[in-house]
């Protein structure tokens, strides 16, 4: 495998690769094509301005991760992001508006970001912000959901505003995932997918790699259905254990091994599509990117911090901007340190090192 992976080059080269296909669709999807036309153009313009930035010293992460909602409806095995309280049933209070997300989209777009991920609990449940992230069309939205809400509104919107892509989140056959889940959840999933076919829009899958799943989730059987069913992209994101219980589920050094081979193959048999490894892609770019290497994250009540498995902050975006939360003094030791750079047993390092991570927070 090319051990000097860019994974930011890859993502635009396959956004211009999703832009291609479209345009030989051109007479089926116009409206798909001359959104990629734009966004292709914006990601070069955008990737122009973190250039200058960089000549005058200044680091601009290409993407960001928006957690808009602490609320999810799934009570999925093994959630890290319930286990750290991250994630709750009820709408809790003093999260970001609508108009504050919106704030930090336009932020985002003036310092070059390109890629905001949408994710939660359930993003879907912040119907507000989501439209209000279709009105950037200079950043694409990738949405990390259960696919549970999906509805005529949400595909009207979809065909609107085509910066919005659903990742739609699933871990196998039908077995694997509703095993983790909760039943009937693949049987949603798949018609969504359907639709989505059928009306002509972009989507993409997301799966939680397990000692469980690894296997089938790589299997030309899994990965050719969601082709079939006209998935674009596929984000494999080893599992993270956060309860002594649940470290059964991290995926074992061979089978790392084995889904980074894997990953190799498809990217040179199958171009059409985009495929994503964390943290495998991020190994292979010289390490950990959180905490503004290549990217960080806010979680619902606008606290930055370097990645959501790592849920410590030191500022907070409703009284900093963009700019100045990538300068804090969390993040600025641990990019000027080695701690990214570590190698480690678990999906993150930062959640491996978190005793360390704390020890730079309290001082």
């Amino acid at each position: 495998m090319n051990e000097n992976f860019d994974l930011q080059n890859y993502l635009i080269e396959g956004v211009e690769g999703v832009v291609s296909e479209a345009l030989r669709a051109t007479l089926k999807n116009p409206r798909e094509s001359a959104f990629m036309l734009r966004f292709a153009a914006a990601s070069r313009a955008a990737s122009k301005k973190r250039r200058k930035a960089e000549d005058s010293g200044e680091h601009i992460p290409p993407f960001l991760i928006a957690s808009i909602t602490s609320r999810c409806n799934l009570h999925c095995a093994g959630c890290y992001s319930r286990c750290s309280s991250a994630t709750v049933d009820s709408e809790p209070v003093e999260q970001l508006s609508d108009a504050e997300w919106l704030r930090i989209f336009d932020e985002a777009d003036e310092l070059g970001i390109s890629f905001i991920l949408l994710a939660g609990g359930e993003p879907m449940l912040r119907r507000d912000v989501i439209e209000a992230a279709g009105r950037k069309q200079n950043i694409l939205f990738p949405i990390f959901t259960n696919g549970t809400f999906l509805d005529e509104r949400y595909f009207t919107l979809f065909d609107k505003c085509r910066n919005l892509v659903p990742i739609m989140s699933i871990e196998g056959d039908r077995e694997l995932t509703d095993s983790r889940r909760g039943e009937g959840i693949f049987d949603k999933l798949v018609a969504a997918m359907d639709e989505f076919r059928k009306r002509g829009l972009v989507f993409g899958a997301s799966v939680t790699v397990t000692t469980q799943n690894c296997v089938e989730v790589c299997s030309d059987e899994f990965l050719g259905g969601l082709h079939e069913r006209g998935c674009k992209a596929v984000i494999f994101v080893e599992y993270v254990p956060v309860t002594d219980d649940s470290r059964g589920l991290a995926p074992t050094d061979s089978e790392r091994e084995f889904l980074r081979g894997r990953i190799a193959r498809l990217r040179e048999e199958h171009p059409e599509m985009v495929y994503i490894s964390f943290p495998g892609d991020e190994k292979s770019s010289g390490g950990c990117v959180a905490a503004g290497r290549g990217f960080f994250h806010i979680n619902s009540h606008g606290g930055a911090e370097p990645c959501p498995f790592s849920p410590y902050s030191d500022v907070n975006v409703r009284s900093a901007s963009l700019r100045e939360a990538m300068k804090s003094p969390l993040f600025t030791a641990l990019r000027s340190g080695d701690m990214l750079l570590d190698d480690h047993a678990g999906g993150c390092v930062l959640y491996e090192k978190r005793g360390l991570v704390e020890a730079l927070l309290a001082k």
